[in-house]
């Protein structure tokens, strides 16, 4: 065998191999990711991802502006979280599994309910050129205000009436509590009729109610039993359109902020309720307990081959055209041999003796002997060391490097006598 060029540095097969396991990890993300952009949520609903009117993405950037850590969740096991979960639910919905998930989360954290208000529409047909080129993706048009139907049917005790109060005409409606007052942007006033287990945090100058807490438990009360459920019951107070008006923007921190007692200011927005909900699959449960303990298994197993695979990586090593296939597996499975039993003195005398009969070859004799041999290498070779110490070299050889270089001795020897 001899010893060809390599086509590749070992660095080169290193970061060969470190990108392609990147590009597979970064591809295992984006399958077990489950998510489509978020660009696909503007869709006109009244979300955290919505830019129209009746969205809630102006109140979201308001808190990421005012220091808090905000995630949009697409996930259901964003409702499972311990901080601050705001939810804004869709106009249609089954009320008794909505209410055990409001039960669940008076047990695990403080949650901020927005009940829907408005009906919407895209650009109108109409619309002049100029006024339809200045028209952002995910913008409504306010068409007209309903209440909530099914926050009668909520368990208690969150059951609650949410109504539209119209006034005919006059001025727009005021709103107060938490030591902050308002105007409200519109005359439509949506408002709940609550009962003894609720208790009114905001309410308008007629004595509606715009916010309340579910139940017996006060915002800020951090020693009770259960964690606050608050429902917002006009969306005006904190939507996109609410927060135009500095008085409300600050009213939707304070309401924030009294939630928020730990003072975690981490803050979750669901968005599966509204149908963004990202898929589950075993790519995602990789990552997870108690399946991560198997992935981070199959990770160190992975690099340890990697590591393995670099270790090995030399030059290449092209074979002979004169020895045959069989010939070269031969040789190699007994050169193994050799090597995983570590016998290497059984190959000192028997390789002396093929030298010397390889070299009496070469030099046209018909018995190997070693002093003809050196009589022979002065002759031709005059100044070059003769056989016969090289081959007592080899078979007095101890370790395996020292053989090697006897061994190799003999070969240089043979290569110039054929020259």
């Amino acid at each position: 065998m001899s010893v060809g060029r390599a086509p590749f540095s070992r660095t080169a097969a290193a970061a060969l191999v470190l990108g392609g396991f990147a590009l597979f990890v970064a591809l295992l993300y984006l399958m077990g990711r489950g998510e489509a952009p978020l660009a696909d949520t503007q869709n006109g609903g009244a979300h955290a991802a919505a830019n129209g009117l009746n969205g809630y993405s102006g109140l979201v950037r308001l808190l990421g502006a005012s220091g808090y850590s905000v995630t949009r969740s697409r996930s259901p096991r964003g409702l499972e979280r311990r901080n601050l979960v705001v939810i804004a639910p869709p106009p249609f919905l089954d009320a008794q599994e909505f209410g055990d998930l409001l039960e669940k989360r008076r047990r695990l954290g403080p949650t901020l309910v927005i009940l829907p208000k408005w009906r919407v529409s895209g650009p109108p047909r109409n619309l002049p050129r100029d006024e339809a080129a200045k028209w952002q993706r995910g913008w409504v048009v306010l068409r007209g205000a309903s209440g909530a139907q099914w926050t009668g049917d909520l368990p208690a005790p969150f059951t609650l009436t949410h109504r539209i109060h119209h006034p005919p005409e006059g001025p727009l409606p005021r709103w107060s509590g938490l030591g902050l007052a308002g105007v409200l942007p519109t005359r439509a006033v949506a408002y709940a009729e609550v009962d003894p287990s609720h208790r009114a945090v905001l309410r308008d100058e007629a004595g509606r109610t715009l916010a309340l807490v579910a139940g017996n438990e006060r915002i800020g009360d951090s020693g009770s039993a259960n964690y606050p459920v608050l429902f917002v019951a006009e969306p005006d107070l904190v939507n996109n359109y609410g927060l135009a008006d500095p008085a409300r923007a600050a009213l939707a921190l304070k309401l924030l902020q009294e939630l928020d007692d730990s003072g975690t200011r981490m803050v979750t927005f669901d968005l599966t309720l509204n149908g963004f909900g990202g898929a589950e699959n075993l790519l995602t449960l990789a990552f997870r307990p108690p399946f991560l303990a198997a992935t981070l298994c199959l990770m160190l197993a992975l690099a340890i081959v990697f590591w393995r695979a670099v270790l090995r990586f030399g030059p290449a090593i092209s074979t002979d055209p004169n020895i045959g296939f069989a010939k070269q597996q031969l040789v190699t499975n007994s050169a193994s041999l050799v090597v995983r039993a570590r016998r290497w003195g059984l190959l000192k005398t028997p390789y002396a003796r093929l030298a010397e009969r390889r070299l009496a070859r070469s030099l046209g004799m018909t018995h190997a002997d070693a002093a003809a041999i050196d009589a022979a290498v002065a002759m031709r070779l005059p100044g070059e060391e003769p056989f016969t110490p090289r081959a007592a070299r080899l078979v007095a050889a101890r370790s395996p490097q020292e053989i090697l270089s006897a061994a190799r001795a003999l070969d240089t020897l043979h290569r110039k006598l054929k020259r």
